[in-house]
């Protein structure tokens, strides 16, 4: 079983109650002209092998004198003091996954070559987790209408929804809310660096962590040593190609799932026609027909069953999701479709403010979802992609972190990690990213699928561990074989700590 990053915890109060404070100040909110001081480091609430500490922060750069809040930070030391390189800071994507977590685990994760190396330093970026969390009330996260308006009285629904949770977020949050986007975000870690005592760092993201990791890149270039964006976003789309993309992906995920199917005789679809038995299956939830085990009130939806297949696809994790729609078939499965409730919802607050995608009317809303089904026609478009234009339907146009191609002039070479079947951050992303950037990145290209690349095989993770030791990049044009995902029943998945994929409470680019 391939680690898994755990998302956003419950323990959010503790690390705040027992880590020590670091204030920052400057006088033109810039990082550079910061003075630092040093986490006071102790042991983690969690995990006493880890230590964790805050750094205070302006929560608007641009007005450093105003309200603050605490980054909560975590630190696994190099295991072999004598061969430290340096601070690897890590980021599990999101937007709204814990970097604290993604340290308390991150022994399971990076090789063992890399841990004797590398104090690795996990941070819950502003907005999220142990990181003066966006909170919002349950009641209005509740209230939410469909996200498939069917008219344009529906659509102004929906932009007046998105409008009143935006208000109710801020009011429970604070200035924060206004202030969670990727550009400050880059500005706190290079505070983070200063306060590490690192005259360069390096960095590993993954997911949505690959913008932050980008955007760094672009400002603070010739602060860092080495670099890892895996799986990538390409912050260069706008609405239109947005979706398309997203909606393409999804689509090409469900289709490597029916070749495994085909050729694996431990699919429980397998000898039927995949695709068939899926629209069935959708359509049988369409008409009412299937009903959630653990409350037979409730009517499971063909955007419920959508959105387990799309998470499974992360893995990927094909044989329990092979299992789970013949059992949801047969009424005999004993997953329950009940949300997880949660105050915390920080993704429309960063998405909303790194992507201009808005979306004026009902009209133009349509258009987009019948191309994105148009390109995906079992997957029914991205619902990943799809709830992210959606969330940012009726506010502001203008944002604080609009999107643009990327500009990095001063950066060292910077490893790019993809697979060519990514249910979210699709390969066309990598490599237009990669070709806006292609003086200062080097893109290795894994064969398989799935969302996350560096610990699928022997090539990736070697090649990535050779580049953040020793500055080698792989050659231009790299690649690594697939590696077939084993065979994985139902049962050896539910005792997993989070799904692969996005949460419900979390939907978006989480590792």
């Amino acid at each position: 079983m391939r680690p898994i990053i755990r998302a956003l915890g419950g323990v959010a109060t503790a690390l705040a109650l027992a880590a020590g404070t670091t204030a920052v100040a400057s006088a033109e909110g810039d990082p550079e002209a910061s003075g630092v001081g040093r986490i006071d480091w102790r042991p983690c609430p969690e995990l006493a092998e880890v230590e964790c500490g805050t750094l205070r922060l302006p929560i608007d750069w641009a007005n450093p004198r105003g309200e603050e809040f605490d980054l909560a930070v975590a630190r696994r030391k190099a295991t072999d003091p004598a061969k430290r390189i340096g601070a690897l800071v890590i980021n599990p994507g999101g937007p709204g996954g814990s970097g604290v977590n993604f340290a308390l685990g991150a022994d399971g994760y990076f090789s063992p070559e890399v841990q004797q190396r590398f104090d690795i330093i996990g941070f819950d970026p502003r907005g999220v987790a142990r990181s003066q969390p966006v909170q919002c009330s349950v009641e209005v996260l509740r209230a939410q209408p469909s996200l498939y308006p069917t008219n344009q009285r529906e659509f102004d629904a929906l932009a007046a929804y998105n409008r009143e949770l935006a208000a109710d977020c801020r009011e429970h949050s604070g200035p924060i809310y206004d202030h969670a986007d990727t550009g400050a975000v880059v500005k706190d870690i290079d505070a983070l660096r200063k306060a590490l005592g690192e005259r360069k760092i390096n960095y590993y993201g993954v997911s949505y962590g690959t913008l932050i990791g980008q955007q760094y890149a672009e400002r603070f270039g010739r602060d860092i040593r080495a670099m890892v964006i895996d799986s990538n976003m390409d912050h260069s789309l706008g609405t239109w190609r947005f979706t398309e993309t997203e909606a393409a992906t999804a689509e090409d995920s469900f289709r490597e799932f029916a070749r495994w199917c085909e050729r694996t005789e431990s699919c429980a679809l397998h000898g039927q026609d995949v695709g068939k038995a899926w629209d069935d299956l959708l359509a049988r939830a369409d008409r009412g027909e299937i009903a959630d085990p653990f409350d037979p009130t409730r009517e499971v939806t063909a955007d419920d069953i959508i959105g387990v297949a799309f998470s499974a696809f992360y893995g990927p994790e094909w044989q329990p999701l092979s299992e789970f729609l013949v059992e949801l078939g047969a009424g005999t499965s004993t997953r329950s479709f009940a949300a997880e409730e949660t105050a915390r919802n920080p993704f429309p607050a960063v998405f909303c403010q790194d992507w201009a995608v808005r979306v004026k009317d009902h009209r133009q809303f349509s258009a987009l979802v019948d191309r994105a089904r148009q390109l995906a026609p079992h997957m029914r478009g991205s619902a990943l992609g799809h709830t992210a234009v959606a969330g940012c339907v009726g506010l502001p146009e203008k944002v604080n972190n609009p999107q643009h191609r990327l500009r990095i002039k001063d950066a060292p070479k910077i490893l790019m990690l993809n697979a060519l079947h990514d249910p979210a951050t699709g390969y066309e992303w990598a490599a237009n990213a990669h070709r806006q950037s292609r003086d200062t990145t080097v893109l290795l290209t894994y064969e398989g699928w799935g969302h996350g690349v560096y610990d699928r095989s022997e090539c990736t993770r070697g090649a990535t561990d050779d580049y953040l030791i020793t500055l080698k990049t792989p050659r231009p044009g790299a690649r690594c074989a697939a590696v077939e995902p084993a065979p994985q029943s139902v049962a050896a998945t539910t005792a997993r700590p989070v799904p692969a994929g996005p949460t419900r409470h979390i939907p978006g680019w989480l590792r």
